[in-house]
């Protein structure tokens, strides 16, 4: 049976009851047939996933209350002086202590500076599409419209609410002061939209998702696909040669099925493939990753890239899961590659600069055991949650 999805909510929830946020290492996509047993076994009454259901009502019963965030909610105004273009600061780059001005800023990699919470952009984006994931799937199994009222309120005041929406463009994501205005680099920020999105996709059926909603939100999306694939910060992080180019390749291939665009979406996982190719050392591990002062966490944040757009690859009938580079690279030699250090079976000696967290590859480990049948990769994800795996969503299936 599978598990896959409910896990990653599982590891999904608790870091939304920490921090009502979406956590780097997951990904998420849905399983419908699965939600759809699922929702048969929360109607019926069944024991055995009624607890974990109630932990999920719980939670999104809690976001009924959250205020509704917008890019206009920012003090400090975009350098085009519009507050509906989204803005960040590059959160590796600091004042710079030679010059009276701390201009131009220089880079500490791995090192964030706080001033990154002047622009809420960033935070405020992740937090809103880890609510409306969460609120989707509450609605899907219970029916409750409140659920889905909270969705639409979301949704419309983020993205379509001419007062207070989202220009569907990055021109000034990951700033860096005194150098640019904005990065191809800061695309990386939206790559919750495609979370965001299986929650909203969860609505379908209900009176307060309505027809007119849908074609909004799609239309807002279909303008922000063009965006990334015609803009220069947009070519510029087509062209990464690191994780930055496999969160591209998840975002344009998440929005294009959204959109049912199965076509462009077959050409985005076949451009991910040559990727993997590229970014592969004669270890199978990604020697950029490696480069960096957080070198675990990259390896591991660039692995949940690409398992990312093998999950999706599933829904155009492509097994990215098995196929091999023409150089013989593969996404499971990259697993066998990086799966001793993630158990622990072998001590990473490359950087860690801040402490790495273990549940940041919770999903690979799942993953692992769903895809390459690796038994112990189950067990050392129950060694690893302790107390807590039995709590976890993935008690619903």
């Amino acid at each position: 049976m599978k598990q896959f999805f409910l896990f990653v909510l599982g590891v999904f929830f608790i870091s939304m009851l920490k921090a009502q946020n979406v956590g780097s290492g997951e990904t998420i996509q849905f399983d419908f047939k699965q939600l759809a047993v699922t929702k048969a076994k929360v109607q019926s009454g069944d024991k055995a996933v009624m607890a974990a259901y109630k932990k999920l009502i719980a939670s999104a019963n809690k976001i009924l209350a959250y205020k509704a965030v917008s890019v206009m909610d920012k003090v400090d105004m975009p350098p085009s002086g519009n507050k509906h273009d989204y803005v960040s600061l590059a959160p590796y780059w600091w004042p710079n202590p030679k010059t009276p001005n701390g201009l131009p800023y220089i880079k500490k990699d791995g090192e964030i500076n706080p001033e990154v919470k002047n622009y809420p952009d960033k935070e405020n984006m992740p937090r809103l599409c880890g609510n409306i994931y969460l609120l989707g799937i509450a609605y899907y199994l219970s029916g409750n419209e409140q659920y889905a009222k909270k969705v639409n309120e979301l949704v419309t005041v983020w993205f379509l609410d001419s007062a207070t929406k989202m220009n569907p463009n990055l021109n000034f994501a990951q700033l860096v002061k005194g150098i640019n205005n904005g990065r191809g680099t800061g695309i990386i920020d939206t790559r919750h939209f495609v979370y965001m999105l299986n929650g909203v996709q969860l609505l379908k059926g209900s009176s307060n998702w309505n027809n007119k909603t849908d074609k909004a939100t799609k239309a807002w999306f279909a303008q922000f696909l063009q965006w990334l694939q015609s803009s220069e910060n947009g070519k510029e992080e087509m062209i990464a040669n690191n994780n930055h180019g496999v969160w591209y390749d998840f975002q344009c291939l998440g929005i294009a099925l959204y959109l049912d665009s199965n076509d462009l979406a077959k050409k985005i996982i076949n451009q991910s493939l040559q990727r993997l190719d590229a970014q592969s050392n004669s270890d199978h591990l990604f020697p950029l990753e490696l480069a960096r002062t957080n070198s675990l966490h990259y390896s591991v944040f660039n692995l949940v890239a690409f398992s990312s757009i093998a999950q999706l690859a599933e829904k155009v009938g492509v097994n990215f899961w098995e196929q091999e580079t023409v150089h013989q690279h593969s996404l499971k030699k990259s697993y066998d590659a990086l799966l001793p250090y993630i158990k622990k079976e072998k001590t990473w000696t490359g950087p860690e600069i801040t402490p790495y967290y273990v549940e940041e590859a919770f999903n690979l480990l799942l993953h692992a055991s769903e895809k390459y049948d690796c038994t112990s990769c189950k067990v050392s994800l129950q060694n690893f949650a302790g107390a807590n795996y039995n709590n976890l969503l993935l008690q619903l299936f």
